[in-house]
């Protein structure tokens, strides 16, 4: 096979055998010992007679951990991570929709591993990092695989609670990992500095490029994410050139006015997403890397990562949006009304975003109910059955023909008879001086609005303030204010938690 994620790697190896490719707190692991590690692993599932099946890897976020998902994939198989932080009722969850015949754990989780009633057998990395490698049974079964064969298995959240699958492919994560590359610029030479978790599929824009190109990848401490001032000296002392951060763990060095202490000076290349980045912070980021790129991606876990971006290379003014631009190339965008038309360019109309192209995922595993909802037909395409996958994400068109994101269908809500993008409020909220954080949420049962936020303002003052810049049916009913808008472990908005203090 020609596609394989891993293809590169014995390259990568031979060119840089002693360079570090993943470092954690605790360890880091060379080209060399990462290889052997994975030839390992890959060996020992391989003689336990596991083929083409999902093996739950829980373990301790680690470069081990990157060890045993690419061993998992040297095997022929396919990785289920599982965060040891998840509640233990979601992970029984993943378990029971998955059915792995293995689980690899590390000394910090087994013994919550034995306690969770898994069905297979479960061994420490420990034990099998340093099985005697079988090339033989390796190149077998690299030469039969084929590039739809699974990759992994994402768990994201479920609108019933119960958590849904995503199994993604070698194809589509080589074509975004292609496209990312050329539109970053990632070679060698890069320094990733890794915020995401390793059981999201955010973190593939550090895991495969670093293998591929022989760059460094670092797992910044998550404490970190809490100290601003720290986290940019960190990044100083790894000269980290690369970040790919959610927008939350961006806005935290510049909001509490980290800049004017120290600069993150070797940074260079800036991506972002999850989240829109309020114009604000992002000038504060602008003015203090004049000399860096940055550049907005988008993209649902069903679209293998990101699937669209936008170099930013205009200035933008408080109140507007940075665009998401345009798709990676083989990926396509459409825009579709709710009766499946095509909204155009030239109509400004909103539409949901809709995917079609390489980067599709195969659907959710073991739920072809969910799978045939979300990855649907193609409407505008009546000749042969063409499948895209709908996001649930609300976009239109600017008047230079960018995309934009506007809200998810879920944050339109109707009150007074107007339709309103919670989303809107929270930009607004957000340009108000010395305000930090804001997220929205609608009281379906008492029909109000509310406005969670942080920052120096009072509440009070908040809803004055924010009648200069909306319109009155759209002004939050009630207003709270936070330490601090919580987040999810993937640093986005953590709306459960809002909705519970209603």
């Amino acid at each position: 096979m020609h596609n394989h994620v891993l293809k590169d790697l014995k390259n990568t190896v031979a060119k840089y055998p002693d360079k570090a490719a993943f470092c954690g707190e605790k360890s880091y692991l060379t080209f060399r010992q990462l290889d052997r590690a994975i030839d390992g692993i890959g060996s020992y599932i391989l003689a336990e007679g596991i083929r083409r099946s999902p093996v739950i890897v829980f373990m301790e976020k680690s470069p081990e951990e990157v060890a045993a998902f690419f061993g998992v994939i040297r095997a022929g198989s396919y990785y289920v991570p599982i965060d040891a932080e998840m509640p233990s009722i979601r992970i029984q969850l993943i378990l029971e929709n998955v059915k792995a015949p293995l689980l690899i754990c590390d000394k910090d989780t087994e013994g919550k591993a034995r306690e969770l009633g898994f069905g297979g057998k479960i061994v420490s990395y420990s034990e099998i990092a340093e099985t005697a490698v079988d090339e033989a049974a390796l190149a077998s079964v690299f030469e039969e695989s084929i590039d739809t064969d699974p990759l992994y298995v994402v768990f994201t959240s479920g609108s019933t609670g119960v958590p849904k699958g995503v199994v993604g492919c070698h194809r589509a994560v080589n074509d975004y990992i292609d496209q990312l590359s050329e539109v970053l610029g990632f070679t060698e030479e890069t320094v990733f500095g890794n915020q995401t978790p390793l059981y999201l599929d955010a973190c593939f824009k550090e895991l495969f490029p670093t293998i591929r190109y022989g760059a460094t990848t670092y797992f910044v401490p998550k404490t970190l994410f809490m100290q601003p001032l720290k986290l940019v000296q960190y990044l100083n002392e790894k000269r980290i050139n690369t970040v790919c951060w959610v927008v939350s763990a961006l806005t935290i060095i510049s909001a509490f006015h980290t800049f004017k202490t120290e600069v993150p000076k070797y940074l260079k290349t800036i991506a972002f997403g999850s989240e829109v980045f309020p114009i604000k912070q992002f000038k504060m980021w602008r003015q203090a890397l004049p000399d860096a790129s940055f550049t907005n991606l988008y993209g649902p876990t069903e679209g293998t990562g990101m699937c669209c971006y936008y170099r930013v290379d205009r200035d933008f003014e408080e109140g507007e949006a940075i665009p998401i631009g345009r798709p990676f190339d083989n990926t396509d965008i459409l825009l579709l009304d709710e009766e499946d038309h095509e909204v155009t360019k030239a109509s400004g109309d909103q539409g949901e975003i809709c995917i079609r192209g390489t980067s599709l995922t195969l659907g959710y595993m073991n739920n072809p109910e969910k799978t045939s909802e979300a990855f649907t037909l193609n409407p505008l395409q009546p000749h042969w059955p063409e499948l895209i996958y709908r996001t649930g994400d609300i976009g239109r068109y600017n008047e230079r023909g960018e995309l934009m994101f506007v809200s998810r269908k879920d944050f339109q809500i109707k009150h007074m008879g107007h339709r309103i993008e919670l989303g809107e409020i929270e930009v607004n909220a957000e340009n108000i001086e010395g305000i930090t954080g804001a997220a929205c949420i609608y009281d379906k049962e008492k029909g109000k609005i509310v406005l969670f936020y942080s920052g120096d303002k009072e509440e009070a003052e908040m809803k004055v303030l924010l009648k200069d810049s909306l319109p009155r049916y759209m002004v939050p009913n009630v207003t709270k204010k936070l330490e601090r808008i919580p987040l999810t472990s993937n640093g986005k908005t953590d709306r459960v938690t809002l909705a519970s203090m209603i």
